[in-house]
């Protein structure tokens, strides 16, 4: 039974933590600040496996707390929660060792996910699905979700369809799945769909006959005869013109196909794992993509966050890439400045994890040292366009109305935040007439939420 020592300076969030931790098979301990739990810590007889800790705490707040632990045993996990979605915060506390940041109100399921992805590293259980899976990166409670649908998944021999923005790693977890399948020593056949005209998609898929067509001059196998026994991976689905869509869906529906000029069918036994960045239920709405075929694809759905979804991972895949990069490149750069891995955990990655990679390997490249400095790490100009565009932006509703801009700046932009905060809730329960569920309802947040924040604000 793992030991969980909870930390806030709230009764009830320790109250509510205690339950639900006990709930879920822990034996838990409290503490209503930093400076307590420090002195449980460092008891002779202290077991704690695992430290859930509020980061603003009067006296020794949880970065502070996160702090000592990791100088006084690295091997104890930390989890921080609080209040604020202040990103300086997640930086802070990824940047000390913490193994997750969870912003409050949260779900259930989402601490208790991360508190047993956390206990696994400890006890060497994630470490081992790593391995398992040694060329996707990824320590954060999503990947671990996918690592584990992965192991389900793989052995038997339905269809999968991965979802996901680009440079996620989407042909990695196809990789994954034929490699933990039982066919893994069969072939793994990949087909990028949008990189081949349609006149040539059909020969490439099916095959053709010689003499199908000006320059056949031989029979040639598709991409499923190539597969047979193994997985086919289509790439990019949803590039797909109608015609092929509808070929494919026969071949799924039947397993068997006909070369391009021939009379004669094949059969193959072949698995389809296929990939997309659209988002293909706006598309069938539109009528561009078959509804029928979704679902033969759609089998199993998995969906490949993205970087910016699972920022936990950021130091992991830049040590990654660090590695694989000064190795390849003959440099001898082995880290990155605490500041430079703070510009990443604050950038949003439109490129995913294929841009983390082109950073680290363009600044592996250009670093003299060895260490990545900060202007040896060159961003997408799309952020670079993001803030200019904001530069020219309308002054906020909230500096019109204010007579003294400067005392609000002064305020500071939490102060600010929560004071507007404060006054909807009010508002929504006077409107509500002091009904807490109809309040909850017109602020579209759950009545937990809601009383969470009364409680906060001393709201009676």
């Amino acid at each position: 039974m793992a030991t969980l020592l909870v930390v806030d300076d709230e009764l009830s969030m320790r109250q509510f933590l205690t339950i639900l931790l006990q709930k879920e098979g822990y034996d838990v301990i409290t503490a209503g600040n930093g400076r307590e739990a420090l002195d449980i810590v460092l008891q002779k007889d202290s077991k704690v496996d695992l430290i859930v800790t509020d980061i603003r705490m009067p006296g020794m707040g949880g970065l502070e707390l996160l702090s000592y632990i990791k100088e006084h045993d690295s091997s104890i996990g930390v989890v921080m929660i609080t209040a604020f979605a202040n990103p300086e915060d997640a930086v802070a506390a990824m940047k000390h060792g913490a193994f997750d940041y969870i912003t409050k109100p949260f779900k259930v399921e989402e601490i208790t996910a991360v508190i047993r992805a956390a206990l696994s590293k400890k006890d060497g259980a994630s470490q081992q699905r790593t391995e398992c899976f040694p060329e996707i990166i990824g320590q954060s409670p999503e990947m671990l979700k996918i690592f584990d649908l992965i192991k389900k998944i793989a052995p038997t021999p339905a269809n999968v369809l991965i979802l996901g923005e680009s440079g996620t790693g989407k042909e990695l977890v196809a990789q994954a799945i034929h490699n933990h399948s039982r066919v893994a020593q069969q072939p793994f056949v990949p087909i990028t769909c949008s990189a081949i005209p349609e006149s040539l998609l059909e020969s490439e898929l099916f095959g053709h006959v010689k003499g199908a067509f000006t320059g056949a001059i031989a029979d040639k196998a598709g991409l499923f005869q190539r597969a047979n026994g193994g997985t086919a991976f289509l790439d990019e689905i949803g590039e797909l013109t109608p015609i092929i869509q509808t070929k494919l869906l026969r071949f799924l529906q039947e397993r068997e196909f006909m070369p391009v000029g021939s009379t004669q069918t094949k059969q193959v036994d072949v698995r389809i794992i296929a990939a997309t960045n659209r988002i293909l239920e706006e598309e069938i709405i539109s009528g561009q993509f078959r509804e029928d075929l979704y679902y033969r694809l759609a089998v199993v759905p998995i969906r490949v966050p993205p970087l910016r979804e699972r920022k936990g991972d950021v130091p992991l895949l830049v040590n990654h890439f660090l590695k694989k990069y000064s190795e390849r490149l003959g440099k001898e750069v082995q880290t990155i400045s605490s500041y430079g891995l703070e510009v990443l955990m604050e950038y949003d990655f439109p490129g995913n994890v294929r841009e983390l990679e082109n950073i680290i390997e363009r600044g592996v490249a250009m670093e003299a040292s060895n260490i990545i400095l900060p202007e040896n790490l060159i961003l997408s100009a799309h952020r670079k366009k993001k803030g200019s565009k904001a530069q020219n932006t309308t002054k906020p509703a909230l500096f019109v109305a204010a007579e003294n801009e400067d005392e609000l700046f002064e305020r500071g932009l939490e102060d600010i935040l929560q004071d507007l905060e404060r006054q909807m809730i009010l508002y929504a329960l006077e409107k509500a007439d002091n009904s807490k569920m109809r309040a909850a309802e017109l602020l579209k947040i759950s009545f937990r939420s809601l009383r969470y924040k009364t409680k906060k604000y001393k709201i009676d």
